[in-house]
Order: structure tokens, then C-alpha cells, then sequence
């Protein structure tokens, strides 16, 4: 019977993972059969999640542990005058200028390296 339980259990985590996949994106994922269902003081049961510190998504498989994974899927292919902001709260990736955070960055838009000129200069008489 504990080996079917545990059957279950995995494929319900393998299940959620997927899901979370498709909406999420997640960059790795790691289970831990010896983790309690319980995060700040706050008990969880079979199949409920709950977010950790620096965006980590984790689900209660009990009796055989914790599945958690990432959810931030940060981008790796943009320019070098380009970088990547993750918000801690609400886990949103954000490209901005490296010159300056307070503009966002979009690759194909804003192709000219700020440290040679100014970006969007119209050339038309």
C-alpha cells in the first residue's frame, strides 16, 4: 500500500510540475522526501503549494515529501547593453537598460548600443 502511495504521489507531483511548466516556465526542480508540508509556521496538505523566497513554488506531497521548483524563467539571449530584473515579490522578470534600469529593454526595438549614440536618432532631413 506505501508503494502505491508513493506511485500516486509522484505522478501528482510529475502532474503539477508540468502544469507549472506551461505556466511558469520553471528553470529547475528538486524533491525532498524528508521536507514537512509546512512554510512560516503555516501547515499544508497533499497537493496544496505555496511560494517561497526567491520565487520557488513548492507543492505538499505528503507522506513522501516536498516537490519545489522555480518559476522565474530569465531571459538569455539579449544585448550586451541589456540586464535582467527579477522583482522578489511578485517574481516578474523585467529587461532594462544597464545605463539606465529606468528603461526597459526590447530586444529588436532598441538595437544600438546606448554607448555609441543616442537610440531612436532620426536620420531623415
Amino acid at each position: 500500500m506505501d508503494s502505491m502511495m508513493r506511485n500516486g504521489a509522484m505522478r501528482i507531483f510529475i502532474g503539477l510540475m508540468m502544469l507549472t511548466a506551461c505556466l511558469a516556465a520553471p528553470m529547475q526542480c528538486h524533491f525532498n522526501s524528508q521536507a514537512l508540508c509546512e512554510y512560516e509556521g503555516k501547515q499544508y496538505s497533499m497537493g496544496e503549494s505555496w511560494m517561497e523566497q526567491g520565487c520557488i513554488q513548492c507543492t505538499c506531497l505528503h507522506p513522501v515529501g516536498v516537490g519545489c521548483c522555480e518559476t522565474v524563467h530569465q531571459p538569455v539571449d539579449f544585448p550586451a547593453w541589456c540586464e535582467v530584473r527579477v522583482e522578489t515579490l511578485t517574481c516578474q522578470v523585467t529587461l532594462v537598460m544597464t545605463s539606465d534600469p529606468r528603461l526597459l529593454c526590447i530586444p529588436g526595438e532598441n538595437n544600438i548600443d546606448p554607448r555609441h549614440g543616442a537610440i531612436n536618432m532620426n536620420l531623415a532631413g
